[in-house]
């Protein structure tokens, strides 16, 4: 069985920076025609300047790789308690980002820069209203009294929908949503809502990270949930709804950084993830569906015209292996597992 795919794009996606970037472009860029690349850097990616230094070093990463693909990468602003509204609009007129990226402080690495109070950055977001600026949303609340597996359910209540009541104009991407509570409220709202899903919460729940031992390659953040909020993301993944869409989070940690004492929250599943995506489609007999969610709803999404290249997938006898470990300095970078047989080959 085969099928062919306007070639994907990914809307979310962490490049990192250096040695890591070197390492990881190539993943991303034969696979999918466009990213969207986060901005927490360090230091962070605030400014319009700062957005066009990391896509110069993206450029010279995919130059040194040899890699010839056309691949864009769609730049993000770090947004700030001090970042200035006029520098987001010249960086958006220019066409330097596509997007800006609110972290609540602390809520995932390289976040310590982000929002503590929505009051102190709202004369930004009027802005951004005023002028359609997509904003992008790390949704979970970080009050540490709130249980880890709550927090995206809070931050819905306490943080995005007050916010979307006082700016109903401001378009907005609650990203890498992680349970039911949210699917749900994005398929219940009636405008300028919109939620990308990664792969990996498409295809494990907390039982593959936590049962019969820990696994810290399943460590993310938002942190993997329950069964029944997997199934709830896959249902609406494969549906018809047109605000949901690919953003992998492939956000890659060195083999150290996931093993040590307090381990780096990110999942690595740039190099096989439209394999694993094709194997979820097809155990929900929602093949025709695939092309939507990778190709169509997000590009739809963010006003730009759907990619004119292919790819193909193809279903085989034999299990695709899981990639081996990249190189990283003197260090590894391990893929993601999917924690199941994929039989579904990129050709």
């Amino acid at each position: 069985m085969r099928i062919t795919l306007r070639r994907p794009d990914d809307w979310h996606l962490h490049l990192r920076d250096g040695d890591m970037l070197a390492a990881v472009v190539e993943a991303s860029a034969t696979r999918f025609a466009r990213a969207l690349i986060m901005p927490n850097l360090i230091p962070p990616v605030v400014t319009g300047a700062d957005a066009k230094r990391y896509r110069q070093r993206i450029e010279e990463a995919l130059q040194n790789a040899g890699v010839d693909s056309g691949f864009t990468a769609l730049m993000t602003l770090y947004l700030t308690e001090d970042t200035v509204a006029q520098d987001v609009l010249n960086a958006a007129n220019d066409g330097t980002v596509l997007a800006v990226k609110l972290y609540p402080a602390g809520a995932t690495t390289n976040s310590a820069s982000g929002v503590a109070s929505i009051d102190r950055v709202m004369p930004v977001l009027e802005m951004m209203a005023d002028n359609d600026i997509m904003l992008c949303i790390h949704g979970e609340v970080t009050d540490p009294s709130i249980d880890i597996f709550d927090r995206e359910a809070r931050f819905i209540d306490t943080v995005l929908d007050p916010l979307r009541k006082r700016l109903p104009e401001l378009r907005i991407v609650m990203e890498h949503i992680t349970t039911g509570d949210a699917a749900q409220y994005v398929s219940e709202s009636e405008r300028n809502l919109a939620a990308s899903i990664t792969t990996h919460h498409l295809m494990i729940n907390r039982n593959h990270m936590l049962a019969g031992g820990i696994r810290p390659h399943y460590y993310c953040l938002p942190i993997v949930k329950r069964e029944e909020h997997r199934q709830a993301l896959v249902k609406v993944a494969t549906g018809t709804d047109n605000r949901f869409f690919l953003g992998t989070d492939s956000a890659p940690h060195t083999r150290t950084a996931k093993l040590s004492e307090c381990g780096c929250a990110g999942v690595f599943s740039a190099a096989n993830t439209l394999e694993c995506l094709a194997t979820v489609f097809d155990e929900a007999c929602a093949l025709d569906r695939l092309e939507a969610f990778t190709s169509a709803n997000g590009a739809n999404w963010y006003g730009l015209p759907l990619n004119n290249q292919s790819i193909t997938l193809e279903k085989r006898s034999e299990e695709l292996p899981c990639p081996p470990p990249i190189a990283v300095g003197d260090d590894l970078l391990v893929a993601f597992d999917p924690a199941r047989p994929i039989f579904w080959h990129l050709v």
